[in-house]
């Protein structure tokens, strides 16, 4: 009898300061108990090509990457990850303004107004280390 070998550890995808991770167990609080995370992707569109998304999830899909950090869960889009990996996601607040804010090495430029961003593809090969 072969005794079953642990599947090797992932690398995270993507990683929350606490901040983030405060500000997103926060709304969630107020979302309900059938609020399992807050899902996290990527769409075409804004100025300069693509945009963030978050929309709260109510049930994870199996080919979700899931990211759990300080207590905080982020469901990220099996079409985003190629995008997000090695990303950081904060959330700032100042005088004028609150929101999350990301530091991704993917990103290859941002429009004027911050709402939207240029990202590049990872190369397959950090890709492939996902693989499970």
């Amino acid at each position: 009898m072969s005794i079953p070998q642990a599947r090797p550890r992932r690398p995270q995808v993507m990683k929350l300061t606490e901040r983030a991770a405060e500000r997103i167990k926060s709304l969630m609080a107020d979302k309900g108990a059938d609020t399992v995370g807050l899902r996290l992707g990527i769409k075409k569109g804004g100025c300069a090509g693509m945009e963030y998304t978050m929309t709260w999830a109510t049930k994870a899909d199996p080919l979700d990457e899931v990211v759990e950090q300080h207590g905080a869960k982020v469901l990220i889009d099996p079409m985003a990850v190629m995008y997000l990996l090695g990303a950081e996601m904060d959330f700032h607040t100042d005088k004028l303004s609150a929101q999350f804010v990301f530091s991704n090495p993917n990103q290859t430029g941002a429009c004027g107004c911050g709402e939207s961003v240029n990202l590049a593809p990872v190369p397959v090969e950090k890709l492939e280390g996902l693989r499970a």
